[in-house]
C-alpha cells in the first residue's frame, strides 16, 4: 500500500514538473481579415454594392468589426462624410447583431492641420467645389463601375498608391500628406493589433480604405498572435445573396447617388443596374420619393423630354406626402443644404422636386419661371442653407448643360 502511495506521488510530481516545463498554452491567434474598400464606391458598382458587403459580413460572422474612424470622433457618432460603407452598412449590422465595434483611425489635431495645410480636413467650405478635394464626390472613371468586391486584394491594382508612398514629394515642404499617411497607417495598425488581442482564437474584420490595407498587413505580419486572412481566400457572396440582404435604404442610396448627385453629371452610370434598383423600390412601394427618382432616371436616359419631366415634378411637389425627408441622403451636417455628393441633398422630397422642376424650366428656356421658384424655397430654409441653395442654384441649375440628357441616353445604350 505504501509503495502504491509512493508511486502515485512520484507520478503526480512528474506530471507537475512536465506541465511547469511546458509552461501555459499559448492562446490561439486571432484571424484578422483586412477588407480594403474604395469609400462609397459601393454606390456605383453592382459587383461591389452594399448588399455584397453585408452578405460578406454575415457569412464571415466576425466577433468584432474595426472601422476607420478615430475613437474620440466615433464616441461622438462623428464619421467621415464619404465613408458610406461604414455608417450605412457595417455599423447598423454590427449593432443589430451585437458585434464589438473597434474604431481604429488616427488623425492630427485640428491645430496641426491648420499649421500644415492651412485648413481643417473635415470642415468643407460653405459652398463646395464641383469636384476635387473637399468638393462633391463622384466616380468619373468607367473602371469604377466594374470594381470587384475583392479588388483591393490585388496589389497591382494599387501600384500607383504604393509608388506614392515610397517616393518623397519634391520639394520636401509639400511632403506632409505622404508623411502623415505613413504615421496614420502605422497607428491604425497598432489600434487593430490591440483590438485583435481582445479576441484570441476569434475573428476580427477590418474595413478600411484600400490605400491603407497592404501597409497595415505588413505592419501586423510578424505578430504571432495574429493570423492574417485575405478576404479573397473566402467565398465571395453572389449577387442573389446581396439582393436578399439589401434594404430600402441601400437601394435609395444607390439611386440617389447616381441620379441626384454629382455622379449624374459625369454620365458614368450603370444605367441598367440603376433601373433594376428602381424596379425593386417600386415593387416594395410607390411613393413621391420613387416617382422623383424614376422621373430623374427617365430624363437622364432620354426617355422623356424636359416638358414631360416638368409635369411630373410639379405633381410630386404638390403631393402632401412628399413633404418628408428622403429615406437616405448621406447628410451628416444638418445645418447645410448639401451632402458630400449632392448640392441639394438635405431637402425634403417636395423641395427637391421644385429644384428639378427649375432645372427643366431652364432647359426649356423659361428662366423667369425657374427663377421665380427660388425665393419661396429659400424662405423654407435656415439662413446658411438659403445662401448655399442660391449659390448652387446659380451654378448647377441656371448654367445647366442642356446636353446632359443626350449624354445620359448615350450612356444607357447597351454595350
Amino acid at each position: 500500500m505504501r509503495w502504491r502511495c509512493l508511486l502515485s506521488t512520484v507520478l503526480l510530481l512528474c506530471v507537475c514538473v512536465a506541465a511547469r516545463a511546458e509552461g501555459p498554452q499559448a492562446p490561439a491567434p486571432t484571424r484578422v481579415v483586412v477588407l480594403g474598400v474604395n469609400h462609397a464606391a459601393q454606390l456605383v458598382s453592382e459587383a461591389d454594392q452594399p448588399g455584397m458587403l453585408l452578405a460578406f459580413i454575415r457569412q464571415l460572422a466576425p466577433d468584432a468589426v474595426c472601422v476607420e474612424r478615430e475613437p474620440e470622433a466615433y464616441a461622438r457618432n462623428d464619421h467621415y462624410e464619404f465613408t458610406y460603407e461604414i455608417q450605412d452598412v457595417v455599423l447598423p449590422n454590427a449593432r443589430e447583431h451585437g458585434l464589438e465595434i473597434c474604431p481604429f483611425d488616427w488623425e492630427p489635431p485640428r491645430e496641426d492641420q491648420m499649421l500644415g495645410w492651412g485648413l481643417a480636413l473635415s470642415e468643407p467650405p460653405e459652398v463646395r467645389q464641383p469636384s476635387g478635394f473637399q468638393g462633391f464626390l463622384s466616380f468619373p472613371e468607367v473602371e469604377a463601375l466594374r470594381r470587384g468586391f475583392f479588388q483591393a486584394d490585388d496589389v497591382a491594382s494599387l501600384a500607383k498608391v504604393h509608388e506614392w508612398i515610397r517616393t518623397p514629394t519634391q520639394p520636401a515642404s509639400r511632403d506632409l500628406a505622404r508623411r502623415m499617411y505613413l504615421y496614420r497607417t502605422f497607428m491604425q495598425a497598432q489600434r487593430i493589433r490591440a483590438a485583435a488581442r481582445r479576441w484570441p482564437g476569434g475573428t476580427v474584420l477590418v474595413v478600411v480604405g484600400e490605400f491603407h490595407k497592404h501597409d497595415i498587413e505588413s505592419i501586423l505580419a510578424d505578430d504571432p498572435r495574429i493570423a492574417l486572412v485575405q478576404p479573397s481566400s473566402l467565398p465571395a457572396p453572389t449577387l442573389q445573396e446581396a439582393e436578399r440582404v439589401s434594404n430600402r435604404a441601400h437601394r435609395v442610396a444607390i439611386a440617389s447617388f447616381n441620379l441626384l448627385g454629382a455622379q449624374a453629371g459625369t454620365g458614368n452610370v450603370d444605367w441598367p443596374w440603376v433601373a433594376r434598383v428602381l424596379d425593386a423600390l417600386e415593387r416594395e412601394r410607390e411613393d413621391p420619393e420613387t416617382r422623383l427618382l424614376r422621373t430623374r432616371h427617365a430624363r437622364l436616359t432620354g426617355r422623356i423630354d424636359a416638358a414631360a419631366a416638368a409635369v411630373r415634378y410639379r405633381a410630386i411637389a404638390a403631393d402632401p406626402a412628399a413633404r418628408a425627408m428622403p429615406t437616405w441622403n448621406g447628410v451628416l451636417d444638418r445645418s447645410r443644404v448639401d451632402s458630400y455628393f449632392d448640392p441639394f441633398g438635405n431637402l425634403r422630397t417636395d423641395q427637391r422636386a421644385r429644384v428639378e422642376l427649375a432645372r427643366e424650366l431652364y432647359r426649356q428656356g423659361d428662366a423667369a419661371a425657374a427663377d421665380a421658384l427660388l425665393p419661396a424655397l429659400q424662405a423654407e430654409l435656415e439662413p446658411k442653407q438659403a445662401r448655399q441653395l442660391q449659390a448652387y442654384w446659380q451654378r448647377e441649375l441656371a448654367a445647366v448643360d442642356a446636353g446632359q440628357g443626350a449624354a445620359g441616353k448615350e450612356a444607357a445604350r447597351p454595350r
